[in-house]
């Protein structure tokens, strides 16, 4: 499945804008696979100055974003999993900033931060490996909005992908 079979109601119009950062040229397992690797290798290439820079005050640095994936991921991962089990319990939102409050991202190395994100996007892999077509399709509430289980996974790649291109922009 691709990015272009989601429909508008599969998922909050908050997420349009990551939905929007995922080519179509590949199939969501896929560009699970693909785009870790992208991203990897990009921040490898980035100089080592740049890891701890913040752009203005306030701002998070290039591994506090990384935390943030990581975590962000492994939240979206979890919704995707209850959903797929078809759990209707509504998940509430969480707040960013108070994760990257306490993470301590900008303390760890780049390699460790690295290592954990491909370790993530195994497990997400795996998890949607074993994901059956109608699960896929299953939906649920989180923030308070609808996301179906596929939504999600193209969710995953898409905040990945905006995050490189904040790198790229503004720290670059």
């Amino acid at each position: 499945m691709k990015v272009t079979q989601l429909t508008p109601n599969e998922y909050a119009r908050f997420y349009a804008n990551y939905i929007a950062n995922v080519s179509d040229e590949y199939t969501l397992m896929e560009e699970l696979e693909i785009s870790v690797h992208r991203l990897i290798k990009f921040v490898q290439n980035i100089p080592m100055d740049k890891y701890d820079y913040r752009y203005a005050e306030g701002k998070w640095t290039i591994k506090d974003i990384l935390q943030h994936v990581i975590d962000a991921e492994r939240i979206f991962a979890y919704r995707a999993l209850r959903f797929a089990r078809n759990d209707k319990t509504e998940l509430p939102g969480f707040e960013e900033n108070a994760y990257a409050d306490i993470a301590n991202g900008d303390k760890r190395s780049i390699m460790d931060l690295l290592t954990e994100l491909a370790v993530v996007r195994q497990a997400t892999l795996s998890l949607f490996k074993n994901f059956k077509d109608e699960q896929l399709l299953r939906s649920g509430i989180a923030s308070n909005n609808i996301m179906s289980v596929r939504a999600l996974g193209f969710v995953i790649i898409g905040h990945q992908n905006h995050h490189q291109r904040i790198f790229e922009e503004r720290y670059l």
